[in-house]
């Protein structure tokens, strides 16, 4: 994987929340901003 560049789209991809809901990245395409974080561990 090479270097992630500032305005670069990212790539879509599915997770589960914390509720088990599965989100899409799709789905905030048209938003001014999304963070994503990613923890590591368990709560």
């Amino acid at each position: 994987m090479g270097l992630i560049k500032l305005f670069q789209v990212a790539p879509d991809f599915k997770l589960d929340d914390f509720n088990g809901q599965q989100v899409n990245l799709a789905d905030y395409r048209n938003r001014k901003s999304v963070i994503l974080v990613f923890n590591r561990g368990f709560f």
